[in-house]
């Protein structure tokens, strides 16, 4: 699954996948989606974009 993450504000973050589905989640959200894809650590101050 490819995914783009864009901090929105402090607490949100909103996640773009590339079949052109979006989520905004929050801190705790996010986490959880993280660990679910198998990713531990992101540095928030960049924009990630992931392929699997």
């Amino acid at each position: 699954m490819s995914f783009n993450m864009n901090r929105i504000n402090p607490n949100q973050t909103q996640v773009f996948f590339h079949d052109g589905r979006f989520e905004t989640l929050t801190n705790e959200e996010l986490e959880e989606f993280l660990l679910h894809m198998g990713i531990s650590e992101v540095n928030s101050g960049m924009e990630l974009n992931l392929t699997d």
